[in-house]
Formats: structure tokens, C-alpha cells, sequence
């Protein structure tokens, strides 16, 4: 017969059995680390600093959320230095973006980071906006090309980053801009352009948002074309934060009189996939404890519940359909991490002839 104490055993155990493993974790008391490889005002700073205090309120125990920006080597660096420094308890979790994506797709030598050895927990597609100074005396994007011949500097941070996308977008065009390197963040690009230092840039939407609409609304800075979200199919829709604005594909017909194709094109639109349609991931040590894991997955269901939650969100970060629970972003991290061999090849190629990159 089952004496007293055993039974009492047996039923906490049942009780503990029939609690989700997230629901025994908890934060009270500690701090996490929340790295950001990129200075602060930038894109994704921006992105994570809006998010700091929802994720806060929503993990257990309600710890302390500091966001860290360690942005040594473009961002290439500060991500090694979390792949190096990373601890699987869930006290540091780290903010990607397409311009770490980018250059581990390909195989950037100064790398040391591996994104299968991360296991992401929120990820956030985003959209981008070029602009040029009011004083350029272009109206809209129908008079880009008179940028063509001029000289204008574009401020890169380097061409195995996101600002692949632009570079490459800018060729398609046949703008003839000049790439200025050495940009440690959008950041610093944007306070170059108030400058009179360059003449076309692009923000990502959290950074728009907050650095350039200000400056579009007083008159200093005309918005152009967005680079376009992608819908359920894949294909380039209007952005849906900037739903007025043309997409760069259709900038490329209004200005070429045709539909973009080819090679280069294809390229293009496999890059922009990568680095745009899951731009931004929070990312765990793949060995984190699952309980862990789903502790934090569950937060940023619990955000994007949350009615108020999403509105802050969008304030900061724009209109789009963040991705939560693990097959999505399951999903989403492949598609940011790989791109066909073709594309990878012709830009591979390009990057080569273009800017002497080499791997």
C-alpha cells in the first residue's frame, strides 16, 4: 500500500509534468544582455530598443533588458565577439540584421560567426527608403536619373553587407553613385547626407521612421522609392508602412520602360529576399535549455497578442507581420541564411570585378 509521503511525491511530480517547462522559468532579479552589433540610432538599434521594454514585461519575472551595442568591424566584429562570448542561460540574446546575414551568405573571411549555432526566437521582416537632400531639386522618383553623371556619393558600409542591395540596385539603374566606405551603421550615413557629404542614401524603416521622416516633414529631405516587402507568394509588393511610395522594381520600369529581368536582376531580387523578408532575428545559442527557448518564444507570441504591444511596435518599427512560434521561424531562418547557387555566384563574380572583393 502507497504510504502518504510517496503519493505526495507521485503528485507533484504529475503537477510538474502538466506545467509547461516555460512556465518554470523565470528572470526575476537578473539582467539580460541584449546585443546590438551596430551604434546606437541606427536601424537596428532602434528596433531593439523598442522592444526591450515589451520583452521585459512579458518574460517571467520581469528582468532588467540593457541593450548593448558593440559595433567593432561594421558589425562583422561584435557579432564574432557574441559568437565567442555567448552564454546558453538566457542572459544574453543577440539582434541580427541583413547586414550580418549578408556577409556569412558569403563567406566574408572576417567572419567567425555561424548561424547554425543560433537558435532565433523572434524575427522581424523590414523595408528601406532612398531619399536625397531637398536641395538635389529632384521632386520624386521619376526624376532619379538626373542624379546619373553627377558624382553623387552614396555612404556604404561595405559591399558584402546589406548594402548589397542598394549597390546592386544602383547598377540596375545605371546611376553611375559613387559607394563612400568606412560607414560604421546607417547612422552614421544619414548624419553624412545632413551634412552635404552625400547625395542619396537609404534607411532602413526603424531608422527612417525616427531620422528621416522628421527631416522629409520640415522640408530637408525628399523620399524617393522603397526597396518593397514581399508578400505570401515571394513576389515585391508596395511596402506596407509606405504604401504611397513606388517600389524599386517599379522605379526600374518607370525609368527602363520595361520589367526587370536577367541575371542581375535575379540576382538582386535573391538578396533582398535574404537580407529584407526576415531582416532582424533575436537569436539563443543553439544549446540553450529548451525550457529556455520557449520561455522567450512565448514572450514574443504574448507581444504580438498584445494589441497596445503591436502599436508601440509599429510606432518604431513599421507595418509589418512580425514572426513568432518555431516553425516560422524555422522557415524564416532559412530563407535569410541561403539564396541559389546562381544568384550567389553572379554576385560573387560581380563583387570581384566591381570592388575586388574576394573571399
Amino acid at each position: 500500500m502507497m504510504n502518504r509521503r510517496a503519493a505526495m511525491l507521485l503528485m507533484a511530480a504529475g503537477l510538474s509534468a502538466a506545467v509547461p517547462a516555460s512556465a518554470q522559468v523565470s528572470f526575476e532579479g537578473e539582467t539580460i544582455e541584449f546585443w546590438v552589433p551596430f551604434r546606437e540610432g541606427g536601424g537596428t538599434d532602434v528596433w531593439a530598443r523598442t522592444l526591450a521594454p515589451l520583452i521585459r514585461e512579458n518574460l517571467p519575472g520581469e528582468p532588467v533588458v540593457n541593450v548593448v551595442n558593440n559595433n567593432q568591424g561594421g558589425g562583422i566584429g561584435g557579432s564574432n565577439e557574441f559568437a565567442r562570448r555567448m552564454e546558453a542561460d538566457g542572459s544574453m540574446i543577440f539582434g541580427t540584421s541583413g547586414s550580418i546575414q549578408i556577409p556569412f551568405l558569403l563567406r566574408d573571411p572576417r567572419v567567425r560567426y555561424d548561424y547554425a549555432d543560433w537558435t532565433p526566437v523572434f524575427a522581424s521582416p523590414s523595408g528601406g527608403v532612398v531619399y536625397v537632400p531637398a536641395d538635389a531639386g529632384i521632386a520624386d522618383a521619376s526624376e532619379i536619373m538626373e542624379i546619373a553623371g553627377t558624382g553623387a556619393r552614396y555612404g556604404s558600409q561595405g559591399v558584402a553587407t546589406l548594402d548589397l542591395v542598394p549597390l546592386l540596385a544602383f547598377q540596375l539603374l545605371e546611376l553611375e553613385v559613387e559607394p563612400v566606405f568606412g560607414m560604421q551603421s546607417r547612422s552614421n550615413a544619414l548624419q553624412s547626407i545632413q551634412r552635404g557629404e552625400l547625395q542619396i542614401d537609404y534607411q532602413t524603416t526603424p531608422s527612417y521612421l525616427n531620422g528621416v521622416q522628421p527631416l522629409v516633414e520640415e522640408g530637408d529631405m525628399v523620399p524617393l522609392f522603397t526597396w518593397g516587402a514581399l508578400d505570401a507568394d515571394g513576389n515585391i509588393v508596395r511596402d506596407p508602412t509606405f504604401p504611397d511610395m513606388p517600389t524599386f522594381p517599379e522605379v526600374y520600369e518607370m525609368v527602363k520602360g520595361e520589367a526587370p529581368s536577367g541575371p542581375a536582376w535575379d540576382a538582386w531580387r535573391a538578396f533582398h529576399a535574404a537580407g529584407f523578408g526576415a531582416q532582424k532575428f533575436i537569436m539563443l545559442p543553439a544549446e540553450t535549455d529548451p525550457a529556455i527557448i520557449e520561455a522567450y518564444r512565448a514572450a514574443f507570441e504574448a507581444i504580438v497578442d498584445d494589441p497596445e504591444a503591436m502599436e508601440t511596435l509599429v510606432g518604431g518599427i513599421g507595418v509589418y507581420e512580425q514572426i513568432v512560434g518555431e516553425d516560422a521561424l524555422t522557415v524564416a531562418k532559412a530563407a535569410a541564411t541561403e539564396v541559389p547557387e546562381e544568384a550567389e555566384a553572379w554576385v560573387l563574380n560581380w563583387l570581384s570585378e566591381a570592388y575586388n572583393f574576394s573571399q
